[in-house]
């Protein structure tokens, strides 16, 4: 959420960012006409209590002189009328604006190149040798398939389409793979977390993802509670309706959850193997920082996502994500992407994200500072890493001609072998 600056004194700035992101400007006429009412009615409210402040006096000094007072109790009481009026008309303003601005995204950092989605995103590096294969390789359902450690017509049976069963080895992988980022992480200096999967709808409000993402979440009905899209979502609440002092400051977080998302509106993409799956697994990244140092947390976030490739020798590149491609609630976004020979395409494996103060304002999370001042901290958060699409990257970058799949080598004391073999 934004500093309410941006709907008065920095319009401007708001209308330029709307429109870099590729959202219609409409909405700010709304809101500043809810905002001026609001402003109004507060006005009205206190020339009011000020007004039967002054019959106050008046009815104590005409007691005293034993004057009559029955013109000045009728007035105060229709001034207690308006008054419980005007409380009404302001609650149902002030809900109507906090609404509509609810779905107001953040103002994108200067550096963010301007762009409509995803042609326009920035290639900033690439990483390792993209392997010239002497056979044709296949894709990771056909290797799981053929290795079968990837089970998708018992899923199918048991949940529909989008889900897998890791089977024998491919469980283990997948065990592998989170132990060894979760291990990893903790050397770097995060401190693990394991939070709630079920969640309650102010978290994901404090955390961006509602209202604007509703469709996108499971929601338990009964209970009013929603499964995580992210563990973001529970990390942007560690610390809620809290003030931390500066010298506490950067807080590293790391966290393993499954995550669940409906993927609403992505029918008929990437509907084979894992790549978009309804319930995978994921190591998020978090971190608590002084708003002066977020971009070089940034950077130093995206160096410890990178790294895990780099140890597991997968070939990637990082993609800044122009205006129009980035989420809602972000100020700035690098993704990170491996490549899959079999699919011939390059996957998205991890976002980092800084969106400043954006959440902090959503969940009340301050900083005080040495002199007692206090201000909002800036949080950032990133994939370190989600498992589908380094799951997929291992078996079609190591697979071998008979079918086989080479462990990398910093996994196998994880895994207990060195090849998956058919």
């Amino acid at each position: 959420m934004l500093d309410l600056e941006y709907i008065r004194g920095k319009r401007a700035i708001l209308e330029d960012a709307l429109r870099k992101r590729g959202y219609s400007t409409d909405i700010l006429v709304e809101l500043t006409a809810l905002d001026q009412k609001r402003r109004e009615l507060i006005t009205k409210a206190n020339e009011l209590r000020s007004k039967k402040n002054h019959i106050s006096q008046e009815i104590g000094n005409r007691k005293k002189r034993g004057e009559d007072i029955d013109d000045l109790l009728k007035e105060a009481k229709s001034i207690d009328e308006q008054l419980e009026e005007i409380k009404y008309k302001e609650k149902e303003v002030d809900k109507k604006f906090w609404d509509l601005w609810a779905y107001v995204p953040n103002i994108p950092h200067e550096s963010v190149p301007v762009g409509k989605d995803s042609n326009d995103n920035v290639v900033v590096r690439e990483w390792g040798e993209i392997r010239e294969f002497d056979f044709e390789p296949k894709t990771h359902w056909e290797i799981g398939e053929l290795l079968g450690i990837l089970d998708f017509e018992s899923a199918a049976k048991m949940a529909g389409s989008r889900f897998a069963t890791y089977k024998g080895l491919g469980a283990t992988l997948e065990r592998a793979l989170i132990n060894f980022f979760l291990d990893t992480h903790r050397k770097n200096g995060y401190t693990e977390i394991f939070p709630p999967i079920l969640v309650k709808p102010e978290a994901l409000f404090a955390s961006g993802h509602l209202p604007k993402f509703e469709e996108e979440m499971y929601h338990t009905e009964r209970d009013d509670m929603y499964l995580i899209p992210t563990a973001e979502a529970s990390l942007a609440n560690l610390h809620r309706n809290q003030v931390i002092p500066e010298e506490n400051l950067p807080l590293y977080y790391v966290s393993y959850t499954p995550c669940f998302r409906r993927e609403a509106g992505s029918y008929g993409r990437d509907v084979r193997g894992i790549i978009r799956v309804h319930q995978f697994n994921k190591v998020e990244l978090f971190k608590y920082t002084k708003p002066e140092e977020s971009y070089e947390e940034h950077e130093k976030m995206l160096r410890d996502a990178e790294n895990i490739l780099q140890l597991l020798g997968i070939p990637y590149r990082v993609v800044l994500l122009c205006t129009g491609d980035m989420g809602f609630a972000a100020a700035k976004t690098y993704d990170i992407e491996v490549w899959a020979p079999g699919l011939r395409r390059w996957l998205e494996a991890s976002s980092v994200s800084n969106v400043e103060d954006f959440q902090a304002r959503r969940a009340n999370i301050k900083l005080r500072r040495k002199n007692g001042k206090k201000e909002y901290v800036h949080m950032l958060n990133g994939s370190g890493l989600a498992t589908p699409r380094v799951f997929i990257a291992i078996l079609e970058n190591f697979q071998q001609r008979d079918g086989s799949v080479v462990i990398p080598e910093v996994l196998r004391d994880y895994v207990g072998v060195d090849v998956i073999k058919p």
